[in-house]
């Protein structure tokens, strides 16, 4: 009788509670070993995106400092001279970046004189990136306040300044020093638009610059 209480209750218990007791550390270790490999997952995804977006959203300012060349008719009245740029370089994307350029430099030639001020706007495309150094091509609009004195009738008389329209486009290198600094060479035509006068001949004319560039990013 004791052996068939045994068979028919005991052993079914026991059996039961040791099922229990072994599979409870079993599932802890399951969830346990799930949410371990969660983790490494999530910290590897923001890794991989943390280096996609590794350059991207990142402001810079920079000055080049290199040769101004007057062409046209600024040439005749101003000499060729070592000028200074300021630059502003905001990275949107890894192929285009937006650039800003600002100049002010005065060209004197035999008490005639050319007055070159402009702030250029443009689009950067880099041709291609091979680590650190990135080729690019530049294009884009300005706003131009070109000046000039000029030998009227024996007398030199200055051009009223008037803010005019204006295009721009070059090309340049740039290099990655480290994650804070920039070096690079440009090269840029600056065309403003023709400024008309009220008693003079229009005021007109190009310029080029080719420039050392240096830049902090932040």
């Amino acid at each position: 009788m004791f052996k068939k209480i045994c068979k028919a209750y005991i052993l079914p218990a026991v059996i039961l509670t040791a099922g229990f007791s072994f599979s409870t550390p079993a599932k802890s270790i399951k969830a346990l070993t799930s949410k371990k490999a969660s983790k490494k997952v999530e910290k590897e995804v923001k890794e991989v995106a943390n280096m996609a977006n590794t350059g991207l959203k990142v402001h810079a300012i920079g000055i080049g400092i290199g040769q101004t060349f007057m062409s046209g008719d600024f040439a005749d009245h101003g000499e060729d001279k070592i000028t200074a740029d300021l630059f502003y370089n905001y990275s949107a994307s890894h192929s285009f970046d937006f650039l800003a350029n600002f100049h002010y430099s005065k060209h004197e030639y035999r008490k005639k004189e050319v007055l070159a001020t402009g702030l250029a706007l443009g689009i950067k495309a880099k041709m291609f990136n091979f680590d650190a150094f990135a080729p690019f091509a530049l294009g884009g609009l300005g706003f131009y306040a070109p000046k000039m004195r000029r030998d009227i009738n024996g007398t030199f008389e200055d051009s009223k300044s008037k803010i005019t329209f204006g295009y721009h486009f070059g090309a340049g290198v740039d290099l990655d020093l480290n994650q804070r600094v920039t070096v690079g060479a440009i090269g840029m035509v600056h065309n403003p638009f023709d400024v008309k006068q009220d008693d003079q001949a229009e005021v007109e004319g190009a310029y080029y610059k080719l420039l050392l560039t240096v830049y902090y990013k932040f």
